[in-house]
């Protein structure tokens, strides 16, 4: 549940414009498990019908850990080269012979038409009678012998390396044994559904990332294809470091350390191809490491700086990432898938880098852009206020410059036109002035 809300607080955080209720996001998770169980089970009925060819497929890095092992008790200095096929061809043919009296063993090797093959059978049967011996005795047991100097030789350099001389050996690991009765077809459902998620790993993402980042613009569907590709190749990468570098050594590892402490390999068939599987697609999954970071970056969770700051804790937290990932408890196997870890993220340090250049790069040419804008509206504005609008009525201008070109032609420069409008309650005529002289006051009327 924990998990679950998490996975919701970064859909809403991928688009904070398609906020959802709790339901409906449920209802999409429905959506995404439905698509993800029908494309598996498509894919692994189509499996399905190459179990044979997958079961010898995973059984390879067993072949090879016989061969690595048989290989290396081989002596180099022997007068006759021996490869891992012709001491196995050798061993049978001995093995044949075993009971034979020598009359019969010699008719029957001259039976087989192959001189090197015979020579080889008579030097594991010499070989398995020196090792019964004493070690102080066998060399004086291999002079006494009455045969040719060169076999004397390729004994006592087999007597050196001390390979296995048993038909049989390692019967067990070529042939591994079943314990229930159903366990064989069993590992036929369990290979095929392997092999359906590596074959339908493309559409089992893009149906996780549909849910994780819903609702994405055309530019982000864009880019989703190329990091769907880039994705199956990092765990098809991963997936096949770990078929064909790390589960070999694991194995190697593993097989001689039980027989350096005297324990038989007797591995059951169930246990090996489900620690087969769970250790090649554990590593598929870790090649994940660049996509769920970048994803991460993309979404603003992380940054370049965070990244390159916490270095040492992504270490530390790989490493026990691995611990627990890893189906082995040993070093070795933890260091192999630390280390690629290590290294993609490192990888993902420079991308995220790199990233946040280019998006610092653009949101200076934004704000450059956005600055030149404001500018030029600026001056626009200014240009604007200083010219005036031709729209604008300009009949005021007329009554203070008539056209009078009668005045311009005398000299006359108009000035006395540009009077105030009449008021129409006033009158231009005077007053009459009454130009009668005052009469002469009466000598009896002068007041005293």
């Amino acid at each position: 549940m924990y998990l679950l809300k998490k996975v919701i607080q970064l859909r809403e955080n991928s688009h904070p414009d398609h906020e959802k209720p709790f339901l409906e996001h449920l209802e999409d998770l429905r959506v995404m498990v439905t698509r993800v169980v029908i494309t598996l089970v498509i894919s692994m009925i189509v499996c399905f019908a190459f179990n044979k060819n997958l079961m010898e497929f995973f059984r390879q890095p067993v072949d090879q850990v016989l061969v690595t092992q048989l290989k290396a008790t081989l002596p180099d200095d022997a007068p006759r080269p021996l490869t891992v096929e012709s001491w196995g061809k050798a061993r049978k043919v001995e093995h044949a012979a075993m009971n034979l009296t020598p009359e019969q063993r010699a008719v029957f090797y001259q039976s087989l038409g192959d001189d090197d093959l015979s020579f080889q059978a008579k030097s594991i049967s010499l070989l398995r009678a020196a090792n019964a011996l004493p070690e102080d005795k066998r060399d004086a047991f291999v002079n006494s012998l009455g045969e040719s100097d060169e076999l004397k030789l390729q004994v006592k350099a087999l007597l050196r390396t001390k390979p296995n001389t048993d038909s049989d050996a390692q019967g067990n690991l070529r042939m591994m044994s079943a314990l229930r009765p159903t366990e064989g077809f069993m590992l036929s459902m369990k290979l095929s559904f392997v092999a359906g998620i590596v074959v339908s790993f493309p559409l089992l993402l893009l149906f996780i990332l549909q849910f994780v980042l819903p609702g994405l613009h055309s530019n982000e569907k864009r880019v989703l294809w190329p990091a769907m590709a880039i994705g199956f190749g990092l765990f098809l990468t991963g997936a096949a470091f770990a078929y064909y570098m790390v589960l070999p050594r694991a194995l190697l590892f593993f097989a001689e350390w039980s027989g350096n402490m005297g324990i038989s390999n007797d591995w059951r068939i169930g246990e090996y191809i489900s620690f087969a599987t769970q250790f090649t697609l554990l590593f598929g999954a870790s090649f994940e490491l660049p996509v769920v970071v970048m994803v991460f970056v993309k979404l603003g969770l992380l940054s370049y700086e965070t990244m390159s700051r916490t270095r040492s804790y992504a270490i530390v937290g790989i490493f026990v990432t691995a611990a627990v990932l890893t189906p082995t408890p040993d070093a070795m196997t933890l260091c192999l898938m630390a280390a690629p870890m290590i290294i993609l993220y490192e990888i993902c340090i420079w991308l995220a880098y790199f990233d946040s250049k280019k998006n610092r790069i653009k949101e200076e040419q934004e704000a450059r852009e956005s600055m030149e804008r404001q500018i030029a509206r600026e001056e626009k504005m200014r240009a604007e206020a200083v010219t005036p609008d031709p729209a604008e009525d300009h009949s005021w201008h007329d009554e203070y410059h008539p056209t009078d070109h009668h005045a311009h032609e005398e000299g006359d420069d108009g000035w006395h036109d540009e009077c105030p409008p009449k008021d129409p309650h006033f009158s231009d005529e005077l007053p009459a002035i009454d130009e009668t002289p005052p009469a002469a006051e009466e000598p009896g009327n002068k007041t005293p």
